[in-house]
């Protein structure tokens, strides 16, 4: 990982053993009732990212898969996912009719690939997750942290090489 700014840090991984790394250092930052959004491409790794940091917060990894056609995904942990995916919604207002808000549950972090879809819906204090497929193996992540005490944490463990 490496700091971009006082609360962006860029991760790139050229496998998913890194992926499965960049994630336990990302897990512990983590709390009940954060929002993640995700974005990138088609490939560019957001499932692959929310299988690792199922596996990091205590979920059972082997359960999680792209939810594009059930929209959503529960999985239970020490810390509980909420696995959303907003690829097949035409707009926010399809996202509200479904009852998208009350999807962020207050026990639960809150994963959603393709946020970009229904952004105005989603909370204004999130992690924001950049997903870029960069090579055959390769992904960058750049990851932006609500603006708490939580960003100083996440450009430490930048700096440490984490």
């Amino acid at each position: 990982m490496r700091p971009l700014s006082s609360t962006v840090v860029e991760f790139l991984s050229g496998s998913e053993a890194e992926t499965d790394r960049f994630a336990a250092a990302l897990a512990p930052l983590l709390r009940p009732g954060d929002v993640v959004a995700l974005d990138g491409d088609l490939g560019a790794g957001k499932t692959r990212l929310v299988r690792a940091l199922a596996a990091a917060l205590g979920c059972d990894a082997a359960q999680v898969s792209s939810p594009t056609f059930g929209l959503v995904q529960h999985y239970a942990g020490p810390l509980p996912l909420v696995h959303i995916d907003a690829y097949r919604l035409r707009d926010c207002d399809e996202f509200e009719e479904l009852g998208g808000r009350e999807l962020f549950e207050a026990d639960a972090v809150t994963l959603i690939e393709w946020a970009d879809r229904i952004a105005p819906s989603l909370p204004t204090k999130r992690w924001t997750i950049a997903a870029e497929h960069v090579g055959p193996t390769s992904r960058r992540y750049r990851v932006a942290c609500p603006p708490d005490e939580r960003a100083a944490r996440l450009l430490a463990a930048a700096a440490g090489g984490a």
